[in-house]
């Protein structure tokens, strides 16, 4: 099976998204700037090396919602052990790949994809640890 490691949401102003998750939850968020698409990476709980130490808990991050991107919605990040075979299973179910993958330094390879249903879902495989 490949579990659900990650979650996302749009935001339109990421200072008043990531105040509000704080004080509302909790949650500690880090803005990582133009270099990264001013993404915001959300944790809501303890972690070690960037990853949860709580079985079944996933932390997140928020992303700028822009015009010119499709199906901007919260979702969720489904992790593959082979981009490439997933992409490709996906594909045959009839359902579409937004992009070509992406590299995330020191993360590893994303895509988000639509499926049967029309929600954004994405999927990640993770760099090996060396």
């Amino acid at each position: 099976m490949n579990p659900v490691i990650h979650f996302e949401m749009p935001y339109q102003d990421a200072t008043r998204a990531a105040e509000f998750y704080s004080t509302a939850f909790g949650w500690q968020t880090q803005a990582l700037g133009p270099a990264m698409s001013n993404y915001v990476v959300v944790n809501t709980c303890d972690t070690a090396d960037g990853r949860p130490t709580q079985p079944g808990t996933i932390n997140g991050g928020f992303f700028e919602q822009t015009p010119d991107s499709p199906a901007q919605q919260p979702s969720v990040v489904i992790a593959v052990d082979n981009m490439q075979a997933a992409i490709a299973k996906v594909i045959s179910a009839d359902c579409s790949i937004l992009g070509e993958p992406m590299h995330i330094p020191g993360v590893g390879s994303y895509v988000s994809f639509l499926d049967t249903e029309g929600n954004r879902i994405a999927m990640l495989q993770a760099l090996r640890p060396a």
